[in-house]
């Protein structure tokens, strides 16, 4: 396993203004691939449901789930927890084949709140904001960038970006809420 120094430092962005940005912890962070006969088992071992409609989560203490494929989901957990759920996976593999793969030095998580949180996101973002559910989410793109979107409430999200892209797209959000908050 490859194991990088989290090179960003958590904390506020921009903290004042209708949309604050606030770069979030690190997680424990899993893409997890499997067929549907072995939904059951798996989700057992993680101790999370695994939605099975796209953009549907489940949640679970701290660990969450989210359904980006029909085969396809992201699993989201405290770091402490990354080798138990990699035993509890490995445990089960034999009757329940899958694939899961650590990929928590991959990305890093923005948190975007306020009042204009929802408008900010359609800076790039050809995906209808409103169309995604609180408690919901999705991939998408943001300046032709891949990223997830978790909406926790509704002018509240989490958007995980790939390390390589963050600062570009930080840089993005970073300047929309600015003028924002200069209007």
């Amino acid at each position: 396993m490859t194991v990088l120094t989290h090179a960003f430092t958590p904390g506020p962005i921009v903290a004042s203004g209708p949309v604050k940005l606030t770069l979030l912890e690190p997680v424990a962070r899993f893409s997890l691939r499997l067929r549907a006969a072995n939904i059951p088992t798996v989700a057992k071992a993680l101790g999370v449901d695994l939605p099975t409609t796209v953009g549907e989560r489940a949640a679970n203490g701290t660990t969450e789930a989210i359904c980006l494929g029909p085969d396809e989901w992201m699993i989201i957990a405290k770091t402490d927890d990354t080798d138990k759920l990699v035993s509890a996976c490995a445990d089960v593999y034999a009757s329940a084949t899958h694939s899961l793969t650590e990929v928590s030095a991959r990305e890093i998580t923005v948190r975007i709140e306020g009042d204009r949180a929802a408008e900010l996101l359609t800076i790039g973002c050809p995906r209808d904001i409103d169309s995604i559910p609180v408690g919901g989410g999705c991939r998408t793109v943001i300046d032709g960038v891949t990223v997830v979107l978790w909406r926790d409430a509704d002018q509240s999200f989490r958007m995980d970006i790939w390390r390589s892209f963050a600062l570009h797209i930080i840089d993005l959000l970073y300047t929309g809420s600015k003028e924002f908050a200069a209007e």
